[in-house]
């Protein structure tokens, strides 16, 4: 009988240091996981990792930019070292520069092409041997609604969530026969780091608000219980799917 945790679960979260990111990762351990996370600033994973081990988590944190092909390989010398195979990877991470599409220098809509879909692919193609050999393995791709709609994020950013969707689904057929199911998560606006200032401009927030059903802004804890479900083996059948996490907004004509 399989149950409602991720107990005996080896996880690699990137970005895991604030956010949606953070809420993945106390998800996961409250679950069960053994988890290792990812962020760029060394001092904030330290700090992390301490708190974490403080209230008896096993969580280990690894400064690393998922971008760059020498961190990826510390990634996957450090999970064959200490684990041998990864049942859960959750790709994370993410960047966003916002502008209008003729505004961006050439550096900018790379980087953000870079950190939010290149380097989920090539984490997961470097990773695929490890993955091969976790138990009923799930892969979870954070995407976001700007991925299927216009939400003024700029072009770059709503490019790579498109393409990460994409991603998920053909992995999720190409390597089903190796037991690897993926699955992508897209939220709506939500309380992190990185929306703070936006939230904060009530002409900004008012309409978002507005515009979704349940009339409020989403809790980063709220995407957290939706990637732990797809990484049981109670969603073992689920896989190449897109989980819209917006409170409505999507179905909403008015």
């Amino acid at each position: 009988m399989t149950h409602w945790d991720l107990k005996n679960k080896r996880a690699l979260v990137t970005g895991g240091t604030k956010g949606i990111g953070l809420a993945i990762v106390k998800e996961f351990l409250g679950l069960g996981a053994e988890v290792l996370f990812t962020a760029r600033n060394k001092e904030q994973v330290q700090q992390i990792e301490k708190e974490l081990r403080e209230e008896g988590f096993k969580a280990s944190g690894l400064s690393a930019d998922v971008s760059k092909p020498e961190d990826r390989m510390r990634l996957q010398s450090w999970i064959s070292e200490h684990w041998g195979a990864l049942d859960v990877l959750v790709n994370n991470a993410g960047t966003n520069i916002r502008k209008s599409t003729t505004d961006y220098l050439e550096q900018e809509y790379r980087q953000v092409m870079e950190v939010n879909l290149m380097a989920p692919f090539e984490l997961c193609r470097q990773l695929f041997p490890l993955l091969k050999e976790g138990k009923n393995t799930s892969i979870i791709n954070i995407a976001s609604i700007a991925g299927m709609f216009d939400v003024r994020t700029g072009s770059p950013y709503s490019m790579s969530k498109a393409g990460l969707i994409q991603l998920s689904r053909n992995l999720a057929a190409e390597w089903a026969e190796e037991n690897i199911r993926v699955n992508t998560v897209s939220p709506w606006f939500t309380q992190t780091p990185l929306t703070k200032g936006l939230l904060s401009d009530a002409e900004r927030a008012n309409p978002i608000i507005a515009r979704t059903p349940q009339k409020r802004i989403a809790e980063a804890e709220e995407m957290a219980g939706a990637v732990a479900f797809l990484a049981m083996e109670k969603a073992s059948y689920i896989t190449g799917q897109n989980i819209i996490i917006d409170g409505g907004m999507s179905i909403s004509a008015l």
